[in-house]
């Protein structure tokens, strides 16, 4: 991005996407409807992905989320790992409970991570087993860290609005 009008926009809409263009437009200082031409922009170039509301997750009866880090037995292939990639985009996306998955790397020479949400411990114990069952032929090892949604002890809770002061 050439200037700052566009991540100026996009800070506003990190502290709050429900501004109106008008909304925008006065508190930039830009006129709505280069406010509303440069957010159509930004959508089309992929710079905003989706509008959402990050929940109180307990209220909606979550009360775990799980950061759970894998390690594939072997590195696979070129062609096994495009097929691979597809399967796992496929598996994780037939679970809305997965709010983001992706390769990677981390201590242990774990490779995968997934974060998911579950209502209790239960539905959290059947779903690593299902993960375990299906992709034990692939992953040679996980763990996980979970982290209680409820009452306790938070340095600092999820929320994407603290991008919008980041100044690095």
């Amino acid at each position: 991005m050439k200037n700052q009008k566009p991540i100026m926009l996009i800070k506003q809409l990190l502290k709050n996407s429900r501004k109106s263009d008008r909304e925008l437009a006065r508190l930039l200082g830009f006129s709505q409807p280069t406010v509303t031409r440069l957010r159509t922009k930004l959508e089309k170039e992929g710079y905003i992905k989706t509008y959402t509301i990050i929940p109180d997750f307990t209220k909606l009866g979550y009360q775990i989320m799980a950061f759970t880090f894998s390690k594939l037995k072997s590195y696979p292939t070129p062609e096994d790992s495009t097929k691979i990639a597809k399967q796992a985009t496929e598996w994780v996306n037939k679970y809305p409970n997965v709010i983001f998955a992706s390769d990677g790397e981390g201590l242990g020479g774990k490779d995968v991570i997934m974060i998911s949400i579950h209502k209790d411990f239960i539905k959290y114990t059947n779903f690593m087993r299902k993960y375990a069952l299906e992709w034990g032929h692939i992953v040679s090892t996980f763990e996980t860290f979970l982290v209680s949604l409820g009452p306790g002890f938070k340095m600092k809770t999820l929320n994407l609005n603290y991008l919008a002061n980041d100044e690095e």
